[in-house]
């Protein structure tokens, strides 16, 4: 399965009001379940897993976090993009540093070898100066569906 098709419009949350990021895991993990994404393991798998090894990262645009949890509680491939409505703390990959994160793409994914491969996709989009503005400026579900497929398309066909 393509990063592309792990894309879908229902999974895009631009306007998530919680405290802290438990309760986005929390929020996150109801709603994924209830889809058939997850299984039930999936909560304090992701909880368990961002504990030993945190998913904040700053880039040079926008803080981002990648929280995903280990295969087995995964059902169906996803990427889920939410955004808060204030900055809520996480925790950086690799020191552990507190930051504060707004846009987090919680990753769903079946098959270990292509998690690098996903990440790194991620890093060149979130590198890139125009796409990080146009994605802070959209404020519509599926306008950020668009932009990431349409970014795709041209990464594919660039």
């Amino acid at each position: 399965m393509s990063t592309q098709q792990m894309f879908q419009p229902e999974l895009i949350d631009l306007n998530v009001a919680v405290q802290n990021e438990e309760e986005l895991f929390e929020l996150i993990a109801e709603r994924l379940q209830q889809a058939g994404y997850v299984n039930n393991g999936y909560l304090e798998g992701i909880k368990n897993r961002e504990k030993g090894f945190p998913t904040g990262l700053i880039t040079e645009y926008l803080n981002i976090a990648l929280p995903h949890s280990d295969t087995e509680y995964v059902e169906r491939p996803f990427i889920y993009v939410t955004r808060t409505t204030k900055p809520i703390r996480v925790k950086q990959m690799g020191d552990n540093q507190e930051m504060e994160v707004r846009d987090l793409f919680f990753l769903g994914i079946k098959d270990p070898s292509k998690q690098v491969g996903l990440l790194q996709e991620l890093m060149v989009l979130f590198q890139n100066e125009a796409f990080v503005s146009e994605f802070e400026k959209t404020t519509e579900n599926e306008g950020v569906f668009n932009l990431f497929i349409n970014q795709w398309e041209e990464v594919k066909h660039g």
